[in-house]
């Protein structure tokens, strides 16, 4: 499994990881992490979680990986194929804002993701996902469109799931990521809160 840390890719097994892992109840898993500032905040913030943020770009991730949180890991990999050694270990995801192909395999209920975050997660875990509209706009779904297909595909898929929250410019503003404040301060500052478990 590749990890990152500044500009160094270091790969890390199973037994690695749990060793990391030793001491944590809570495992937070950011997926699409873009910079990771969200995994970060929430890592410096919650000293007792220990938070993975994941992305399959690492020039984002140069900055805040750099940080040398003891519960805080970055992870290079695609979010339609996790990393095996994250299987069971999940207790909450968080997918902020997502666009490109995390946005597309949500909307069209992509087997490989919605499979893998299965079995990423332990009994009971959370899902926790922020949908912003001008990304949906992009991929060619109105907002409440969108958010309902999502919605209805995790359904389907044995997640249960809230009623739709909707998250204003301010809740965007006072969200610890980068890209909520862009969409806060955009032309479409509007976004849509699920929350679930499994």
């Amino acid at each position: 499994m590749e990890t990152i840390r500044g500009k160094a890719s270091l790969d890390l097994d199973l037994t690695e990881l749990k060793e990391r892992l030793t001491d944590y109840d809570r495992i937070f898993l950011d997926l699409g992490a873009g910079d990771g500032k969200f995994a970060f905040c929430h890592a410096d913030k919650f000293p007792n979680h220990f938070v993975i943020g994941v992305d399959s770009c690492r020039e984002n991730l140069h900055e805040y990986s750099r940080a040398k949180l003891p519960n805080l890991l970055y992870i290079i990999a695609s979010a339609q194929a996790l990393p095996r050694e994250l299987n069971g270990l999940v207790s909450h995801i968080t997918i902020n804002f997502p666009w490109g192909s995390l946005l597309e395999s949500l909307v069209n209920g992509d087997p490989s993701l919605l499979s893998g975050l299965e079995s990423i997660s332990r009994s009971s875990a959370l899902v926790d996902i922020r949908l912003n509209g001008g990304a949906l706009t992009e991929a060619g779904w109105i907002l409440e469109a969108g958010v309902e297909q999502i919605y209805n595909n995790l359904i389907q898929t044995g997640w249960q799931v809230n009623a739709p929250v909707l998250m204003n410019a301010h809740a965007l503003r006072a969200f610890p990521s980068t890209w909520a404040k862009r969409i806060a301060y955009g032309r479409d500052p509007r976004a849509i809160q699920l929350i679930g478990s499994i």
